[in-house]
C-alpha cells in the first residue's frame, strides 16, 4: 500500500516522500517500513508502542489512534509530522 512521509522523515527514505509497505494492520505496515528504511519506526512510534505525540497517522483520510488498526490493500497510510517553532 501506498505510505505518503513528512519531510521531517524523508531523511530515512532518501528524499522520497511516497513508499509501499504491506501490512494488515498499521503496526506492520511501521515494521515493514523500518525494514525498508532503518529508524523510521521508533521517530514516528515511542518504546510503549504509541503513536509519538508530534506524529498524526491517517487511513484513508481518517485519523488512526494507535498502530493496531486494521489495514486492507486498497487503503492509504499518511504520515504527517507536526511543525514548530518560535
Amino acid at each position: 500500500m501506498k505510505v505518503l512521509i513528512p519531510s521531517q522523515l524523508q531523511s530515512y527514505t532518501e528524499g522520497v516522500s511516497e513508499v509501499s509497505a504491506n501490512g494488515s494492520t498499521l503496526a506492520e505496515v511501521l515494521d515493514d517500513l523500518d525494514q525498508q528504511f532503518p529508524g523510521i519506526r521508533f521517530r514516528a512510534v515511542d518504546e510503549q508502542d504509541r503513536i509519538r505525540q508530534h506524529i498524526r497517522m491517517f487511513v484513508s483520510g481518517k485519523i488512526a489512534t494507535s498502530i493496531n488498526v486494521a489495514l486492507n490493500d486498497a487503503d492509504e497510510v499518511h504520515i504527517i509530522g507536526a511543525l514548530s517553532g518560535g
